[in-house]
């Protein structure tokens, strides 16, 4: 896997950033910034530290699938760090074989730092070859997506 970073300025807080990035007073927030991932995108689960959360969506079929997470690390407003160790595939829970392989293990990293009124944000995602072109063109979308939400 490759470690790709994105850092994007926002004129909010960083509680403020962090709770719509999470979508912790409303999950919508979370569901608009991620739609540049997929459109159907939402997460089911606790952001709490140990803790199980599915980050899914819904094929074109309306199939349900995504990925299966651990909460690693969350000092609400300042870092979250969630690791990847499966998949979801409509009700089944796919823990290993060489789809997980690849992925198993994967971190996503996001770091808040406020200073004057304005939280950087930067993501450090664990990728495959395979994803590295569509992350790299996605991530900035979403970011932009979410500085607009946490701006309002």
């Amino acid at each position: 896997m490759k470690k790709i970073q994105f850092k994007r300025d926002m004129k909010a807080s960083a509680q403020k950033v962090y709770s719509t990035m999470l979508g912790l007073d409303n999950i919508e927030t979370y569901n608009q910034w991620t739609s540049e991932f997929n459109p159907t995108s939402t997460y089911e689960g606790s952001w709490e530290k140990g803790s199980k959360i599915y980050f899914i969506g819904t094929d074109e079929n309306g199939k349900k699938g995504g990925m299966i997470a651990e909460i690693a690390d969350n000092i609400p407003s300042q870092f979250i760090s969630i690791r990847h160790y499966g998949i979801l595939d409509g009700e089944k829970e796919i823990t290993e074989g060489a789809d997980v392989e690849k992925w198993a293990g994967g971190l996503e990293n996001y770091s808040f730092h406020e200073s004057d009124g304005t939280t950087t944000v930067t993501v450090e995602v664990d990728v495959t070859e395979d994803y590295l072109d569509d992350f790299s063109a996605m991530w900035p979308k979403a970011l932009n997506k979410l500085k607009e939400l946490a701006e309002k």
